[in-house]
C-alpha cells in the first residue's frame, strides 16, 4: 500500500489577497485524495485539521503510524470522522467492524489504534486533535438529523444531514455532516458567513465528470474564488467565507474544528456587503 501526506501551512489573510490562480489551487485545493491502494493525506496547520482519502480496491489499506504526528499511531491523540462516499466498505480496528453504505458516517475517537479499510468503498477521511476518548459509532442518514434551509426563489434550496454533531452524539472538537443542493438550486451556503473560532473543510462529490463548482473563498469585502471538480476539496481557513454555486448536481460534506462544537455559531454577510 501507499500512505501519503501532504503538508499546508496556514495562510494570512494579507498574503491571500495577493495569490493568483496557480497559488490559490496550491494552498487551499486538495486533489487526487482519491486513488485505488493508497492512502492520501492533507495535514493542515489549521487547527492540526487533517482530510483525505482511502481507497482500497481489490485489496485493504492499514492506517497506523503517520510520522508527522510524531505518536505511535496517527489516532493516538485523535479522533477521525470517515464518510464513504462509494460504494458498501468495511473499516476495522482491534475486534470491531463496521461497514459502511454510501453515505454513512463513522467516528472513531481517540486511541483507536491501526484502521484497515476493505471493499468498495471510497472513503473519505478527516481527523484533529482530542482531548478525551469517546465511544466509536456508526452512523447512518437514518440517525442524522436531517435541516432543509433556503428556498426555491434564491436557487439555494438545501438539505442538510448532520453526524457528527451535539445533537445526535458527543465528539471533542470534530463537527461533521454533508449538504445536498434539492432540485433547481445551485447555491450553497448563501448567505455567506465566517466563524474565527473554527476552520471548516469542505469535499464536493456525487458531480458528474464535466460538473464543477465555483467556490467562493476570501475575506468578505476581499474574495476569491476556485473552481473544484468532483472528489475535490478545499481548506477553508478561519477568515475566509466559504460558499459556492454549482452546474448541475452536486453534494459537499463539511467537517469543522476549533474552540466549540456550536454549529449556529457563524457571523453573516449579506450579499450587499460582499465585495
Amino acid at each position: 500500500m501507499t500512505l501519503n501526506v501532504e503538508t499546508r501551512h496556514a495562510v494570512h489573510q494579507d498574503h491571500a489577497k495577493m495569490m493568483g490562480t496557480d497559488e490559490l489551487r496550491k494552498n487551499f485545493l486538495t486533489q487526487g485524495m482519491f486513488v485505488t491502494g493508497e492512502i492520501n493525506l492533507v495535514y493542515t496547520h489549521y487547527d492540526r485539521f487533517v482530510m483525505g482519502g482511502a481507497v482500497p480496491g481489490d485489496g485493504t489499506l492499514v492506517l497506523g503510524e503517520v510520522a508527522e504526528t510524531r505518536t505511535p499511531t496517527f489516532m493516538d491523540r485523535r479522533e477521525m470522522g470517515i464518510v464513504n462516499i462509494g460504494d458498501t466498505g468495511t473499516v476495522s480496528l482491534g475486534d470491531e467492524t463496521f461497514t459502511l453504505k454510501q453515505g454513512d458516517v463513522l467516528y472513531l475517537g481517540m486511541g483507536a489504534g491501526e484502521i484497515i479499510f476493505a471493499g468498495a468503498g471510497r472513503f473519505y477521511i478527516t481527523s484533529c486533535p482530542a482531548h478525551h476518548t469517546y465511544p466509536n459509532r456508526l452512523i447512518t442518514i437514518a440517525d442524522s438529523k436531517e435541516v432543509v434551509l433556503g428556498d426555491a426563489e434564491t436557487s439555494n434550496k438545501r438539505r442538510i444531514n448532520q453526524f457528527i454533531h451535539p445533537q445526535v452524539m458527543e465528539s471533542c472538537q470534530l463537527v461533521l455532516g454533508y449538504t445536498a443542493l434539492l432540485e433547481g438550486s445551485v447555491w450553497n451556503t448563501m448567505p455567506v458567513h465566517v466563524h474565527d473560532r473554527r476552520m471548516e473543510a469542505y469535499l464536493y462529490w456525487g458531480m458528474d465528470d464535466a460538473s464543477r463548482v465555483m467556490h467562493l473563498m476570501g475575506e468578505p469585502t476581499e474574495t476569491r474564488h476556485l473552481v473544484i471538480a468532483n472528489e475535490e476539496g478545499t481548506v477553508s481557513p478561519p477568515w475566509s467565507i466559504h460558499s459556492g454555486a454549482g452546474i448541475g448536481k452536486y453534494t459537499f460534506i463539511w467537517a469543522m474544528a476549533g474552540d466549540n462544537i456550536d454549529y449556529t455559531d457563524m457571523d453573516f454577510i449579506q450579499p450587499a456587503d460582499m465585495k
